[in-house]
């Protein structure tokens, strides 16, 4: 009988690289969404607060340790690389729907603002900020962290997402190049 293997959802593709900016994959152990039931929520910060997190404000995440709450939508998140039990919450597993693209270097907000409908200059999108938001047709969870731009797209649409921010690098690496 054949042995399945686990893979990456871009595994095989290499970094892309142009100039100083590099594309690259992160593989993530776990991804929960957590939807607070109603009239919960401190029940909810309480079960949070031994990760060092809180439930958070639109458009933002927070990061202790390793583990990541990323605000998705409306009384909802997701908790990156962390077990979550508590009867305050609905809980869902969606560690193998979605992929994490990284995004680096001088130019990467021009890279991605190609591909996005917002303003993503330092002063407008600053670390610790996120946004749900369309990367051109496909659905995304967008982080700006202290050093990079890093980006949840569905499984099935990773090498897509991955495909046409390769070709936005390579144009912004040639615009900067003349």
């Amino acid at each position: 009988m054949p042995k399945l293997i686990a893979k990456t959802p871009l595994s095989g593709l290499w970094p892309v690289t142009h100039r100083d900016l590099s594309l690259s994959e992160v593989a993530l152990d776990r991804i929960t969404s957590v939807a607070p039931f109603r009239g919960q929520e401190k029940a909810l910060a309480k079960a949070l607060k031994p990760l060092g997190l809180a439930f958070l404000a639109p458009n933002s995440f927070a990061e202790k340790a390793g583990v990541r709450l990323v605000w998705t939508g409306r009384d909802q998140a997701f908790l990156i690389n962390a077990v979550l039990e508590t009867p305050a919450a609905a809980l869902t597993d969606q560690s193998d729907g979605w992929a994490c693209l990284r995004l680096e270097g001088a130019g990467a907000a021009d890279v991605l603002m190609r591909l996005y409908p917002l303003d993503l200059r330092a002063q407008v999108f600053a670390p610790g900020q996120a946004a749900r938001a369309g990367l051109n047709h496909m659905a995304s969870v967008l982080m700006r962290t202290e050093t990079a731009f890093e980006l949840l797209v569905f499984r099935s649409m990773a090498r897509t997402a991955w495909a046409e921010i390769a070709e936005a690098m390579q144009h912004v690496a040639a615009r900067r190049a003349l």
